[in-house]
């Protein structure tokens, strides 16, 4: 395969989204004791990135997000009304902002996600 043009280079965020490294997220970063990590791709407009939990349970108020399972299990609960979302590979997942959800991790779980604009 030729390498990329300048171009083309420019326009590539991660060449290997289930291998690309990712940094330990701070403790706390959600309510719960769920270790996490993350990376940024890009320039950050919107902002884009790769998001990875241990198995656990953490609580969130989430943003304005559409995010894709790579890999791994587990279920985001709505607190508002109690319904649940199977996450496995392959979903497709859009969160609106203020949602509050329950994560519960089974399998580690890894995710591309971009943060929406404000409308």
């Amino acid at each position: 395969m030729p390498a990329p043009s300048t171009l083309a280079a420019s326009r590539l965020l991660t060449p290997d989204a289930l291998g690309a490294p990712l940094a330990a997220d701070a403790v706390g970063a959600g309510s719960g004791p769920m270790p996490t990590a993350s990376a940024t791709l890009g320039d950050g407009v919107p902002e884009t990135g790769i998001w990875e939990a241990a198995p656990g349970t953490d609580v969130d108020v989430e943003a304005d997000e559409l995010f894709v399972v790579l890999a791994g299990r587990g279920t985001v609960r709505f607190d508002d009304d109690g319904s649940e979302l199977a996450l496995q590979p392959g979903a497709v997942v859009r969160l609106r902002a203020g949602d509050r959800t329950t994560w519960t991790v089974t399998e580690t779980l890894r995710k591309v996600y971009v943060l929406l604009p404000d409308r």
